[in-house]
């Protein structure tokens, strides 16, 4: 494994645990895929650094755990959104 991986996936899991921000977040802040970051904290940090594997894992499977609810709340907003945008709300009278 090249370095520049171990660096990276050493700093992607020290930034999870310290923001606990969700794998799309944090690709999006490294500028690699979901996919990246999905394996560099799943496969490759157990290798590199198993302790903080350890707690990283603890957030990721929390995340995992409540997505249904981050998922549907995403979903409502868009929608709500969208009507807002689409048709104005008309004053009482």
């Amino acid at each position: 494994m090249h370095d520049y991986i171990k660096e990276r996936t050493i700093k992607i899991g020290e930034h999870i645990i310290e923001t606990k921000k969700t794998v799309r977040v944090i690709a999006k802040e490294f500028g690699v895929s979901k996919s990246t970051v999905h394996k560099d904290l799943t496969e490759r940090l157990p290798e590199i650094n198993p302790e903080l594997a350890k707690q990283v894992k603890k957030i990721l499977d929390y995340h995992k755990e409540i997505r249904h609810l981050r998922g549907g709340e995403a979903t409502r907003l868009k929608y709500q959104t969208q009507l807002v945008k689409e048709k104005p709300v008309q004053p009482l009278h």
